[in-house]
């Protein structure tokens, strides 16, 4: 679902964006742990230094940790999953979109993951594929993970990744249940819909296309409706539309700096 979108795009500079490549990710372990990201964002507010999160987790302890070990690997693993830093663009603009819609969190904190977690990525066909409200097939998510990883992972790894993928999907509101998931429509927002274009767009996708992405496809909707979401952003200053016939023109003033326009234009 996202191979061949990454495959065409520069490594250098979707690094410096803040994605990440390769066969490796963090749900060999943990989750997308959605709960802790959101006591550790309530804890510390805007934009400020990559400091303060880890001071706020290892010196004190706001995600209630029981040891000093447990405190480490907990901020190890969200910054893997979230970077956890104003200057990766990535994580600054999904730390800014955070604040507008509490209820565009689960789709952000998804799409953010997925842009740097590629075993997460590799879960992500499986469960859109499966239609709204159909018993989730496990093996699907297996198979898909062992055309990525090869031998690398043995079959007790994968089955841990497998459901550590299921919860993430299901934090995301994709997947519902527990020892049974379902698939369940997740809830899209014009803000989450920002941040999946915006994600298409890092990746060298221009106009109506930007619409048929992968990081769309999560939203769970429609091209058309994805397109309507699109310009609710508009109307909330999060991108621009401009429109003439059948060509249509997006772009990001608001989101992207002009470091990061620079960085994308040399790219592509």
């Amino acid at each position: 679902m996202f191979s061949g979108t990454f495959k065409a795009a520069a490594s250098q500079v979707l690094s410096t964006m803040g994605f990440r490549l390769g066969d490796k990710g963090t749900q060999t372990s943990r989750t997308i742990m959605l709960e802790e990201l959101h006591q550790l964002l309530a804890v510390v507010p805007g934009r400020v230094e990559a400091a303060a999160y880890e001071t706020a987790v290892l010196d004190d302890n706001c995600l209630g940790k029981r040891t000093a070990a447990t405190r480490t690997l907990t901020i190890q693993r969200l910054s893997e999953l979230y970077a956890l830093d104003p200057q990766v663009p990535l994580f600054r603009i999904m730390r800014d979109l955070w604040e507008i819609n509490e209820n565009s969190r689960p789709l952000l904190a998804l799409l953010l993951a997925l842009a740097r977690d590629p075993l997460l990525r590799a879960t992500a066909l499986p469960v859109i594929e499966t239609p709204i409200g159909k018993e989730f097939a496990r093996q699907s998510m297996t198979d898909a993970l062992k055309e990525v990883v090869g031998e690398r992972l043995n079959d007790s790894t994968l089955d841990k990744v497998v459901r550590n993928a299921s919860s993430s999907w299901t934090q995301s509101g994709h997947l519902q249940g527990r020892s049974r998931k379902f698939r369940h429509q997740a809830q899209a927002t014009p803000t989450a819909c920002a941040f999946a274009l915006l994600l298409g767009y890092l990746l060298g996708k221009r106009g109506p296309l930007l619409f048929e992405t992968p990081w769309c496809r999560v939203l769970d909707l429609a091209i058309g409706d994805v397109a309507e979401l699109a310009h609710d952003a508009k109307r909330m200053g999060l991108l621009e539309i401009k429109q003439s016939g059948a060509i249509i023109d997006i772009s990001f003033p608001q989101l992207l700096t002009d470091k990061d326009r620079e960085l994308i234009h040399g790219s592509y």
